[in-house]
């Protein structure tokens, strides 16, 4: 009896471990990419004196506006004791005005200024250029497609 001299292949690969599966779902590596995003995103705004939810109350203020704070804080869901400190801010810098509310004087409508639409457009740029940062690994065709991908997923999540 001569013992085969050709190296068989282990007939059970070892299974990733616990956390090597974790690691390996979409949910996992879509939450640590958004993560970074986030981070990149806010560092770069930051440079205008705004938070990530200060700048997302002044970019729906600009879309929804005139709008009240309780309005904003559904659209957001920000929750209102929050929102007046948001918009305490906001408008301390001059970016939005409270003033009473056309059809319900009981209530503010917010809207943007001039500087707040001023900065709105340097926020945006600097946004875009955190998100190229993060999508720099990625050919200009895989960005796009990546980011068709998403909203496809985004769009087919319950409201």
């Amino acid at each position: 009896m001569t013992s085969d001299p050709t190296p068989h292949p282990h007939p059970h690969p070892t299974p990733p471990s616990a956390l090597q599966h974790i690691q390996s779902l979409p949910t996992w590596l879509v939450g640590r990419v958004a993560a970074r995003g986030r981070i990149l995103v806010a560092d770069a705004i930051a440079a205008e004196g705004l938070k990530l939810v200060q700048y997302a109350v002044l970019a729906a203020t600009a879309e929804y506006g005139p709008v009240t704070q309780a309005e904003l804080g559904r659209r957001l869901s920000v929750d209102p004791k929050d929102m007046v400190g948001i918009l305490n801010h906001l408008q301390h810098e001059g970016l939005v005005l409270r003033s009473p509310h056309p059809s319900d004087r009981r209530k503010n409508a917010v809207t943007v200024t001039p500087e707040g639409s001023a900065v709105l457009v340097r926020c945006g740029a600097l946004a875009e250029a955190a998100n190229a940062e993060l999508l720099a690994p990625l050919a200009p065709d895989e960005r796009g497609q990546l980011t068709a991908l998403l909203a496809r997923l985004h769009g087919a999540a319950p409201a």
